[in-house]
């Protein structure tokens, strides 16, 4: 049982670090208004997939809701700009 702690707080912990540069990255980029719209929203997307697996393994479901909200923000800027 303390194994399967472990794993999913090293898996929570990576999710949450690379989920949260990409957000910035994602933010950085559409902020910068330079062309890179497609790109944003792509890496929005896989943040937001990262922080529903975070969600999902710590069910945290109003989280994960948000992320559900974000990931469709994600398609919608990605069918828009492409």
């Amino acid at each position: 049982m303390t194994e399967d702690r472990t794993a999913n707080r090293r898996l929570t912990t990576l999710f949450e670090i690379t989920g949260s540069v990409l957000a910035m990255a994602y933010a950085l980029l559409i902020a910068s208004n330079i062309g890179a719209e497609i790109l944003g929203f792509s890496l929005l997307l896989v943040s937001s997939a990262l922080f529903a697996a975070w969600a999902l393994i710590d069910r945290r479901w109003t989280f994960l809701l948000l992320q559900a909200f974000y990931a469709t923000s994600a398609i919608i800027g990605l069918i828009r700009w492409a």
